[in-house]
């Protein structure tokens, strides 16, 4: 008799950012069942546990090497197969490329990207010691982001840069995806909004950004960002 398939039980947003961090750090085994999540911080693979209703403990991946690491294995064959029905494959990490993703979700799907292969920085300038932001999208595969950039410019209307750099370890590229502040600051808001899940620390430094205004007044490339800001009407009158 055939095993009666299991569905997970997981709202739309939180299932699409799901499949944003499985894009992202997660891989699909060759046995057509299972999809692993591996991250560094075993506190947001529990709470992620928590949140989606998996039925499956954080376990400790390489242990005692400099690559330590956690991870959660989700064995579940109608999960697998929708993942690959919109783009992903195993050993997808060279070779991803163009994904299927809903318009109305595809913030939950970019936040999944963030807080999986995505890195949120902030500095003081050197000279006008003004507060400055950056938002990367690391990828192996150069064909996904040249997808994705166009996807964020046209859900979300920032364009960004894709920069490549060679990595001798690895004998292979790792390319970037970069948005500076004025448009990391509207990414992360569209995709870090109240109530979203997502991983603590990454929340935080979005919220932080999304709170910065100082300085960013005189910057005319500002002025439609933040016309269509709540509450941020009367741009001219926001202080430095």
């Amino acid at each position: 008799m055939p095993q009666k398939r299991k569905k997970l039980k997981i709202e739309d947003s939180d299932f699409w950012y799901l499949t944003g961090l499985i894009a992202s750090d997660g891989s699909l085994s060759k046995d057509g069942r299972h999809i692993d999540i591996t991250s560094k911080s075993r506190k947001f693979l529990e709470s992620l546990v928590k949140k989606m209703g998996i039925p499956n403990r954080v376990c400790i991946k390489n242990r005692l090497t400099n690559s330590e690491a956690y991870h959660i294995q989700i064995a579940n064959k109608n999960f697998y197969d929708f993942l690959l029905s919109v783009g992903l494959m195993p050993n997808k990490s060279l070779t991803l490329s163009n994904l299927t993703v809903p318009k109305i979700f595809f913030r939950d799907f970019l936040r999944g990207l963030i807080d999986g292969d995505g890195s949120i920085c902030n500095w003081l300038h050197s000279t006008n010691l003004h507060e400055q932001w950056s938002l990367r999208i690391y990828s192996g595969s150069q064909a996904f982001l040249m997808w994705l950039k166009p996807e964020i410019e046209k859900h979300v209307g920032c364009a960004g840069r894709i920069h490549a750099e060679f990595r001798p370890s690895r004998d292979s590229f790792v390319y970037t995806l970069k948005y500076g502040k004025m448009a990391a600051k509207k990414i992360l808001q569209s995709c870090y909004y109240q109530g979203a899940f997502g991983m603590d620390r990454k929340i935080k430094l979005a919220n932080s950004c999304s709170n910065v205004l100082s300085g960013w007044n005189r910057n005319k490339t500002l002025r439609g960002i933040l016309e269509n800001l709540p509450g941020c009407r009367n741009w001219q009158t926001i202080g430095t």
